[in-house]
């Protein structure tokens, strides 16, 4: 058929429906032409149109196209020079994905027409110099589709919790309901599913603030996977950096917008907020022989950071195999208009941003005002929204920047994650460490004048043991994931308590659950933001496997049969009650150590068992494990945190009598009225306050 075309407009970038059409508008600063493909369904094998984009402003392809309404399927073909010595990758014969696309209708199908050059099954590298195979895309390329633009006053429901209030729970989209018993079958796994009220009800009792969801843009699985029968299932393999992952959707096509946004709201109305884990620092295409999906396609020498000896290649700051170019204008503008969208239009609150320091590097080296770190603190849509920075990437030399973010944002904090599991866990780390974790990480985020919400404290994460794994394997388990147990983390400053995995004596049963409770109390009364993994509260297992990002099966699915009747979920209701109901574990401040006025008490004081203080040298002494901290509270409240991580007990002389024992980690119940006077004994590897 044919459409009145007419000029349109360059902003904004993607497709955007208004009265009688569609404005298209595509940015490539080296293409040559660019031609709209219009599909008759995701399941078309050619496109029913083909039509340019005649109008080139700002180096934006453009038109207004009557007659199309949202629902429509498209892509895009790019015609430019094909010259990989100089980084140009154009190959008209691929369909390429609008990187605006707010819905996806059609995921990557795995052949060789969507790689560029000739390959049976993974393309070969030394095929870099041969021209383009000529293969057309068309009936494998993944396809955009025309979204209805959503208006929704989302500022009427946001909780706009402080820093300070805030625990976070790290959960995946899919695994978390995938096994729930009272979620309905057919919506498990989906965003509806998330938001039912069984789900609602277990976080809000559970104290829950704010939920972080692993990657929800719509991402590829990589061809390798494919071909082993596994999936991308954590989802770091972006590609789609508007459209709502379309699998996690109980509806196809746009209806993925609609029921994400149902979702945020459902959160807020519960008073809890939306985080979204969030991979700008590469994408799904891969490496230099991966495929033609999108950005390499459209612009290669844009959107990624080329090899500066071999622009064929690319830097690979990320382990994924390219880069994004995020000092570049239009890949800083993509970024934030995304990040945008997702506050603006899809509701949520804040951003984990992974491998967050790649987003700070200007040439190579990391700069705290780099291009796209600068333009996020400016940005007045993302005010009030936290943001939060994996502070490190895979680049040799400066790849880990822990505490050198800019001052509005917080930092997954390792060392909290590394001193705490040593201490417990038997690895000789001494005290010091230990405790400048608990007080907040004073030596890491004060010399930049930030405060303890700098510090997301985070004992497990997605990204290797879970907490029951962590007491019960000394080693991976990896060889499920076929790399040949290469894969994953080996420095996990774990302990398998005695025995190797799964065991039935109940003496190291019974150490396992009491690490898990000593851990989890660290976690919840340490200065700083808590992070608690989604099932760590009651003791989900991966069956050692530290690095499940490719199983969508039971491996990482949630098993609720563990939390029925744990006690241990309602030791960690205990906990965040605590901290809840007293500032003084959720300080706004770091510890400075004078006394107070009114009380002459310190607001922190560090003691022996013997009830004296720690003096400047005892820190150093590797051979001290059993040691308390006295914190001043409210109201006139005083804290004393005891810690025994040794085979034997410890006894404490108290600064005086009258404390009652509010958590006791020997046991999993709390211990009721217990009062002690003037001494208290801390059980074997176990934690009293």
């Amino acid at each position: 058929m044919s459409r009145n075309v007419s000029q349109g407009t360059h902003f904004p970038l993607g497709a955007t429906p208004r009265q009688g059409g569609v404005n298209f508008a595509l940015f490539s600063k080296n293409a040559a032409r660019v031609s709209l493909c219009l599909f008759d369904s995701g399941a078309s094998e050619r496109p029913s149109e083909t039509i340019p984009l005649q109008w080139c402003t700002e180096r934006v392809h453009h038109a207004f196209v009557e007659g199309v309404r949202p629902g429509q399927v498209y892509g895009y073909r790019v015609e430019g020079p094909w010259d990989p010595v100089r980084g140009h990758r154009f190959d008209p014969s691929k369909v390429v994905l609008d990187p605006y696309a707010r819905a996806i209708a059609r995921e990557a199908r795995w052949d060789p027409r969507i790689y560029t050059y000739e390959a049976d099954e993974y393309p070969d590298p030394s095929a870099l110099h041969r021209p383009p195979n000529g293969l057309d895309s068309a009936a494998t390329a993944p396809l955009g589709i025309v979204a209805e633009p959503p208006a929704v006053a989302w500022d009427e429901n946001r909780p706009r919790i402080a820093w300070s209030d805030t625990l976070i729970y790290e959960l995946h989209v899919r695994g978390f309901t995938k096994l729930h018993p009272e979620v309905p079958p057919q919506e498990r796994g989906t965003y509806k599913g998330l938001a039912s009220d069984p789900v609602l009800d277990y976080l809000r009792g559970l104290g829950v603030t704010a939920v972080e969801l692993l990657p929800v843009q719509h991402f590829v699985t990589e061809h390798r996977l494919h071909r082993l029968g596994l999936r991308n299932y954590w989802g770091y393999q972006p590609l789609g950096y508007f459209a709502p992952e379309p699998s996690y959707s109980s509806v196809p096509g746009p209806g993925a917008v609609d029921e994400f946004q149902a979702m945020v709201r459902r959160f807020h109305e519960a008073g809890i907020e939306v985080l979204l884990d969030v991979a700008f620092n590469h994408t799904g295409e891969l490496a230099h022989d991966g495929p033609t999906l999108c950005f390499r396609g459209i612009d290669n020498v844009t959107y990624y950071r080329l090899d500066r000896t071999d622009r064929r290649k690319y830097v690979n700051y990320t382990g994924c195999g390219n880069t994004l170019r995020t000092n570049h204008p239009a890949v800083v503008r993509l970024v934030l208009d995304s990040l945008r969208y997702w506050v603006e239009t899809m509701g949520v609150d804040g951003f984990r941003f992974d491998l967050a320091v790649t987003l700070g590097r200007t040439q190579s080296d990391f700069h705290r005002w780099a291009p796209l770190l600068a333009a996020i603190r400016q940005a007045p849509a993302l005010h009030g929204t936290k943001l939060i920075a994996e502070p490190w990437d895979l680049k040799h030399g400066d790849g880990d920047q822990l505490g050198q973010f800019p001052a509005s944002w917080s930092e997954w904090n390792r060392c909290f994650r590394d001193d705490v599991r040593r201490y417990w866990l038997g690895h000789a780390s001494g005290i010091g460490d230990f405790a400048t974790r608990l007080a907040g990480s004073s030596d890491i985020f004060s010399p930049r004048d930030r405060t303890p919400r700098a510090s997301i404290n985070f004992l497990t994460a997605h990204d290797g043991f879970t907490l029951a794994d962590l007491v019960a394997y000394s080693r991976k388990r990896n060889l499920a994931n076929d790399e040949g147990d290469k894969d994953g983390e080996d420095w996990n400053h774990g302990s398998n308590c005695g025995v190797e995995g799964p065991t039935t004596d109940s003496t190291v049963v019974a150490l396992r659950a009491r690490q898990r409770r000593n851990l989890l109390a660290t976690l919840m009364l340490s200065q700083g933001v808590p992070m608690l993994m989604a099932g760590d509260e009651f003791g989900r297992t991966q069956r050692g496997n530290n690095n499940a990002y490719c199983h969508d099966n039971e491996t990482s699915w949630v098993d609720w049969g563990l939390a029925e009747g744990s006690p241990s979920v309602e030791f960690v209701r205990s906990l965040v009650r605590i901290r809840a109901t007293e500032k003084a574990f959720r300080r706004e401040r770091f510890f400075d150590g004078a006394p107070e006025p009114r009380t002459g008490r310190k607001d922190i004081s560090w003691i022996l068992p013997d009830g004296s203080e720690i003096s400047p040298k005892q820190w150093f002494d590797r051979g001290l494990a059993c040691f308390g901290a006295a914190i001043s509270g409210s109201a006139g409240h005083r804290y004393l945190l005891l810690f025994n991580p040794t085979a034997e007990a410890c006894s404490f002389v108290l600064p005086e009598p009258g404390w009652g024992v509010l958590i006791d980690t020997w046991g999993a119940g709390a211990p009721g009225d217990t009062v002690v006077r003037d001494r208290v004994e801390v059980r074997e590897n176990s934690l009293v306050l």
